[in-house]
């Protein structure tokens, strides 16, 4: 069974400039690249959960999302750190076009992303780490039973109580090597 580091984008791999969906307007955090690779070269693979409501709330569209994540994609590959997947979920239970306005099981906090994943590739969830910038993400992988949390503040501002579901709390990602890698 694999191994995996998953990812939340906005925050976590990217500045979180809002609703972002065309590469001119991603920045990478800082670090983000070698992290990674420091992650893929102690065995972990990479997989991407992300929200995207704005594709729901019509800001952008699904080709947009899905022509994005091929660049990032593209630049990770460049920095030598292959993406094993990368998952989104379109819908709001409240703000979004009729076609996406609904609860569904892959919105963060729910796990159904993480689950998929899991399912799909093999993955052991008792050997993973979810890295996110939200109370959302470490739900979901406590739901998904995933192994490690990790609260970066790279993204939004949270309220202080989500540090409680953290099992490690840093600045970005790219400090999470040193505190996770035995190598």
């Amino acid at each position: 069974m694999k191994k995996v580091l998953f990812l939340d984008r906005d925050g976590v791999v990217n500045i979180d400039h809002g609703y972002v969906y065309k590469p001119q307007e991603f920045e990478f955090v800082a670090g983000v690249f070698d992290a990674c690779k420091k992650f893929t070269d102690d065995g972990y693979e990479i997989v991407v959960v992300t929200n995207q409501s704005g594709i729901g709330r019509g800001y952008y569209s699904e080709q947009d999302f899905h022509n994005l994540t091929a660049w990032m994609k593209d630049e990770f590959k460049r920095h030598d750190v292959p993406i094993l997947a990368v998952y989104f979920c379109p819908h709001h239970p409240t703000k979004a076009q009729a076609s996406y306005l609904q609860e569904c099981d892959c919105r963060k906090p729910a796990p159904g992303m993480l689950l998929q994943a899991i399912t799909e590739h093999d993955i052991d969830p008792k050997k993973s780490i979810m890295v996110g910038d939200k109370l959302g993400d470490l739900i979901a992988a406590e739901r998904a039973s995933i192994a490690t949390r990790v609260l970066v503040r790279s993204g939004q501002s949270y309220a202080e109580s989500t540090e409680q579901h953290a099992d490690i709390v840093c600045e970005s990602l790219a400090d999470l090597p040193a505190l996770v890698l035995h190598s």
